[in-house]
């Protein structure tokens, strides 16, 4: 038995195909088939029914994964010791971020984050929030970026700041500075695409019924560019959260109304599963966002009960 063959009846596990858990581990699927074979064989257990389609991890094999987990965290860890020890933050991070965070985010953080620690390296995917705990969960990820909160018993969140969302757009209540939820329920309002967090975040948060802002048109942006395009052209309104507020040229602020208190607010935070192995490296990348970003947010300013967080 060695360490190779518990990373790959995790992978395989994880994944419930040869082909797919070998192309995770980097060696072909003979190697992979093999490897597993002859653990199964030195410990006289069947870890794995391969005569069903997904493969299925039989009672016994559960067990048996359940502990490799355990070495396999261990021996990270231990791995790890040795620059944690001299206070070094080094190796590899991958992170997964969703599309609406990434573009306002990334940019004020990963200049003094990279420049700070020479020696990690970083991965980044632009997923959405159902992929980036999928891949958490298969361990092709170490930590992900989202709106929150998930509520989901496997996953650690931990919070990293609240952005207030902004209304943008031409609205007939052109004189009031402040406005409520409701006072846009009667507004055509753009909407990014179905099953994007921020768009049920906004229909809670207004009360509104998810419907075309137009009749004879479905169009349903992915990005704020081409949302904020829609309003500008189509006329109506939308919402935006305030870090992509702060990289809109000035022209484009001034279309931009806030909410009364308590405001609508979305929280977003880091995600990972616990118990975890490069929790230094996951610290690091916390602390880095916070200090960066908090003092920039209108909502450093506010109290708890000014805000609402906008559930999805």
């Amino acid at each position: 038995m060695n360490i190779q063959q518990l990373e790959y009846i995790v992978a395989l596990d994880n994944f419930k195909n040869f082909s797919k858990a070998a192309a995770s581990c980097y060696i072909t699927q003979a190697t992979l088939s093999t490897m597993v074979k002859r653990l199964e064989e030195e410990l006289d257990i069947v870890i794995f029914d391969r005569k069903t389609n997904p493969i299925i991890t039989t009672e016994c094999g559960l067990e048996i994964v359940n502990e490799a987990k355990k070495v396999l965290f261990h021996t990270d860890k231990i791995k790890r010791m040795p620059s944690e020890l001299k206070g070094e933050i080094e190796g590899e991070l991958t992170i997964g971020i969703i599309p609406t965070i990434a573009g306002n985010l990334l940019h004020r953080i990963l200049p003094k984050y990279i420049k700070k620690y020479p020696k990690l390296k970083i991965n980044i995917q632009e997923l959405t929030t159902e992929y980036i705990e999928e891949k958490l969960k298969n361990g092709q990820l170490d930590v992900g970026i989202v709106s929150t909160p998930l509520i989901k018993e496997e996953l650690e969140e931990n919070i990293l700041y609240y952005e207030k969302l902004k209304v943008y757009g031409n609205i007939n209540q052109n004189k009031i500075k402040f406005l409520k939820p409701k006072d846009i329920i009667a507004e055509k309002v753009w909407l990014m695409e179905k099953g994007n967090c921020i768009t049920d975040q906004i229909i809670n948060v207004c009360s509104l019924k998810n419907i075309p802002s137009n009749p004879n048109l479905n169009f349903q942006p992915n990005s704020f560019d081409s949302l904020l395009n829609m309003v500008n052209n189509l006329k109506g309104i939308t919402l935006i959260p305030e870090l992509y507020f702060l990289d809109l040229p000035n022209e484009r602020k001034k279309l931009v109304k806030d909410f009364v208190s308590p405001h609508p607010v979305r929280e977003v935070s880091l995600i990972f599963h616990r118990p975890y192995a490069k929790l230094r490296l996951i610290e690091s990348l916390k602390n880095e966002i916070i200090e960066e970003i908090k003092p920039i947010l209108e909502t450093s300013m506010l109290k708890n009960s000014e805000m609402i967080i906008a559930k999805f």
